[in-house]
């Protein structure tokens, strides 16, 4: 979808002059309103704004972040929010571009995360945008929207700073956790071998190998050779399982698996939470999913 600047400001003159309100006013609870670019994203905001702030995703749950194209609609949310907040490290280009051109403050949550950069292909050199897979980075998400949260609301500062020290220790519980459960493996045998190359920080942070067959979500994907590659390296580590995310198809990494032997240890989240009734309705529950499915798998235990 291509955009100009001009065309951005009719969209925003025509869905504001349908709204009959400015921003603040459009939302009846009168919280002000908080627009994260996905739903993780949300759901971490979430927990650190408690009820003092009505936190939104412009992306539904289910959806695949990378390629999302916005609608004139999700530009009018963000021109009515109080504060926008995207994850950064080139994650949404899409949406970037429109933030610049609006009078609402904004913050990016992944700012001072230590990051990864791609190995491969059309974006080796540049940073790895998914940090949120890392609990230990998500820390640092929590104390970057309670310092945004803060300047947006002050008389919330305590009540910001409380929310994020709480969820800081869940974090760490599930990091721990996770760092206690792989150190029964082998050293060989502790690789995360995934569909897309999304989980860096989180092998990086639990001490595992990482191997993908390719490293960002594309519209042509799983080549002979990223195949051929993972079957290699599965094949020489003994790796006992492998995954692949819910947002994709698992057909390379099946081949991948009758090739070696290796067990398809699961479905594991990554860019969406799922609907409430579904497996990861939370980011902890989605973090928590992720970390039991790969120590089940690469261990051949029951997944908790």
């Amino acid at each position: 979808m291509k955009w100009d600047r001009m065309a951005l400001l009719v969209v925003l003159a025509l869905g504001l002059a349908a709204s009959g309100c400015d921003r603040v006013g459009a939302r009846d609870d009168g919280r002000p309103v908080v627009l994260t670019t996905f739903t993780v994203l949300a759901d971490i905001a979430a927990n650190v704004a408690g009820d003092r702030l009505r936190v939104e995703s412009i992306t539904k749950a289910g959806a695949e972040i990378h390629g999302y194209e916005p609608t004139p609609g999700d530009i009018r949310r963000a021109a009515e929010a109080d504060l926008v907040v995207d994850n950064g490290l080139n994650l949404e280009a899409w949406f970037a571009k429109f933030v610049a051109d609006l009078d609402v403050p904004h913050v990016v949550a992944s700012e001072g995360v230590r990051t990864i950069d791609i190995a491969a292909d059309a974006y080796a050199g540049k940073p790895n945008p998914h940090a949120w897979m890392s609990p230990l980075n998500v820390q640092l998400y929590a104390d970057n929207l309670a310092r945004a949260f803060t300047e947006l609301d002050p008389d919330g500062a305590q009540q910001y700073a409380a929310n994020a020290a709480a969820y800081r220790t869940e974090l760490q519980r599930v990091q721990d956790d996770l760092v206690t459960r792989l150190a029964a493996l082998p050293p060989a045998q502790r690789a995360l071998v995934t569909c897309e190359g999304a989980f860096s920080y989180l092998a990086r942070d639990a001490g595992l190998t990482e191997r993908y067959i390719w490293p960002v979500n594309a519209e042509q994907q799983a080549t002979p050779q990223q195949v051929t590659g993972v079957i290699e390296f599965v094949r020489a580590a003994a790796v006992p399982a492998v995954f692949c995310e819910s947002t994709v198809s698992d057909a390379p990494m099946r081949q991948v698996a009758s090739a070696t032997g290796a067990r398809l240890g699961g479905v594991l989240y990554v860019d969406s939470l799922s609907e409430p009734d579904g497996p990861v309705p939370s980011y902890l529950e989605l973090i928590r999913h992720d970390a039991d499915t790969v120590v089940a798998g690469l261990t051949g235990s029951t997944a908790r």
